[in-house]
Parts: C-alpha cells; structure tokens; sequence
C-alpha cells in the first residue's frame, strides 16, 4: 500500500523575529535581528554583557516596544497583541522579583490570582510546582530564608504558574555556584520533557550554551551566527593552541611571517587553531624563535567558536570599550 502524504499542518514557531531592532538616541541596542525558535525548543542567546541580549527579550516579553521590525510569541504579536503575549509567557528576570516576606506557596499563590487562574487547580498546581524544583519540604517557609539557588528555583516554578507556552530565561543562573547551576538546569530539562515548554535564555556561560538546543551567539546587538553546539564546534574544525610566551608580539608576528598562521591574543595568551596541534607543538618550539613559557592544545570549544565570528572572547569583549549600554544607564545618561 503505498504511504500517504502528512497533511497535517506544520506546527508554528513558538518565537518568530524578523529584522527586529531597538535604539537608544543614537546608541544601537539590537541590529536588525531576525530568528525563529520552535515549540519546546531550549535556545539560548550567548554574549557578553552588553550585546543586546536582555533588550531583544525585554522586547519579546513586550516591556520595550521595538523600533522597528516585528516578532510574534505564541502567535501573537509583540506590539499588537501585548496582553496575549502577557498571558502566555512567563519571566524569570535577572534579578530577583519574588516576595521575601512571604512563604514559597504564598508566592506561587499570589501569581496565580495575578493570573486569574482557576481556584480549583492552585492546589495541585503549586504542589506540581513545587516539587518539580525540589522545594515542597520549604513550601512553608519565608522566602527570607531561602540560598540564592532556591530563590532561583522558587523563580522558574513561579513563572510556570500559569502554563506557559513560552518561558523566558534572563541569565538565570547569574550569580550562582557550579553545582547550583547544575541542578537549575536539571528543573530546566524537566519542565521541557514534563510541561512541553519552549525555553528562551540568554547566558554568557559557555557551559550553559552547551546544554540548548540551538544558541545564537550575539555581539554587539548583532545575531554574528546561529546553529546547534555541536555544528557550531564543527564550523571551527581546528584544533585551539594557547602559547604562553615572553614576548606576544614578537610570537604574533613569528606565527604570521613563518606558519602563514593568524594568531591573537586573549586573556594574555596567543592563541590560534591549526589542524592536528598536537603534531604541530614540536614544531612551533624548534621553528618559533621566541621565547615559550607553554602551550596547551584543545578540541573546539564553544569558547573558539566566540572568537573566530566575534573575533575576541567572551570575557574581553565584556571588559571592551564598546559595549552596548544598557537601556537603564542610556535612560539615566540621558537625564542628567
């Protein structure tokens, strides 16, 4: 028998963005960015402080309006439609939001009113809620007295309150200790597998990046490349050699003029990718001519990948000059 043609139609994305931008005066906060991002995706936005990431989802979550382009969350239309946006999103800032001065079911319990969600399912939902992030030990207790890290979870639990169909995530584990981090993402990947939700997040955690599904590196208000981890640390290819030496200057030029290599230095070190660095080191040590304190050799990271479209890594772009200001020190430069 022979197979039938789907019909069915094709499932929408859940964030659609196209050529989106956002100024301040004359300070380009996002560059006309466009991107889709599909139902139950995990995608993250990497960059350094500054990059535009918070603003293009302060612009999703309708609390900037863009200056010009268009992007539709769930379906609906982040200027036409703000209150549905609202209604089908939830947000987890950078920084916290919740009550201290109430318990962790207080908290759940307020968001659920502000959501006028039905009284009938507040019960079983906070208990859902709760235990999905480990906290229904602490249900009762002041939020006062709650690590970082709980404060966090209690956050990603709020925001799911209400089922939404799109999750957002700004820097959500800033802040917070390796091991605490981990287990952020471990609620994370089970609020995906158990609630279908889509999650958008920015970070400047390599690590972090690694855990989405897809990651658009962001830099300077512009989207410089989008793919899955694993494609972006294929589009690298090479292998990454960090040379310490006594005279980077002197090694940069060596590299160029004797191995027709393009080096940089990042962090204090030349670093630059060459196919099998390990058979190249011997090499690099009798043909140089300059002084070498060490070297090290790694497969493709994600932090390569930074700096071959960015041209720098993530921790100095974030200590460079040219930064995207944040829409608050724009607004407070503003009105002095």
């Amino acid at each position: 028998m022979p197979t039938m043609p789907d019909m069915s139609p094709p499932t929408a994305p859940a964030i659609e963005v196209e050529n989106l931008v956002k100024t301040y005066g004359e300070v380009d906060a996002v560059r006309d960015v466009s991107f889709t991002v599909g139902p139950g995706e995990v995608f993250g936005f990497l960059g350094p402080n500054g990059a535009g990431k918070s603003t293009t989802i302060n612009m999703l979550c309708t609390l900037t309006r863009p200056t010009s382009g268009t992007a539709r969350v769930g379906g609906f239309d982040v200027v036409g439609a703000r209150d549905d946006v609202r209604r089908h999103i939830g947000l987890v800032f950078q920084d916290p939001t919740l009550d201290v001065q109430l318990t962790a079911e207080q908290n759940l319990r307020l968001h659920a009113e502000l959501y006028d969600i039905d009284r009938s399912v507040v019960p079983d939902r906070i208990d859902r809620m709760l235990e999905m992030v480990d906290l229904a030990d602490r249900r009762r207790q002041p939020v006062m007295t709650f690590s970082g890290g709980m404060k966090r979870r209690l956050e990603i639990a709020r925001g799911l309150m209400h089922s939404p169909r799109v999750l957002f995530l700004d820097e959500p584990t800033i802040g917070l200790d390796p091991q605490t981090r981990s287990s952020i993402w471990r609620y994370i990947r089970a609020l995906q597998e158990q609630e279908g939700t889509t999650v958008f997040m920015t970070t400047h955690y390599m690590d972090e990046a690694e855990l989405c599904d897809r990651i658009a590196i962001m830099d300077r208000g512009e989207i410089v490349v989008l793919d899955t981890p694993e494609a972006l640390k294929a589009s690298v290819g090479a292998d990454r050699v960090v040379l310490g030496t006594v005279a980077a200057d002197a090694a940069l030029a060596a590299l160029r003029d004797r191995f027709a290599i393009e080096a940089a230095v990042a962090e204090g070190a030349v670093t630059f990718h060459v196919e099998d660095g390990e058979a190249f080191v011997p090499r690099l040590f009798a043909e140089l001519g300059v002084g070498i304190t060490s070297v090290t050799v790694a497969r493709p990271t994600l932090d390569d990948v930074f700096m071959r479209y960015t041209g720098s890594t993530i921790r100095d772009a974030e200590a460079g000059p040219d930064r995207v200001p944040s829409p608050m020190h724009v607004f407070a430069k503003a009105g002095r």
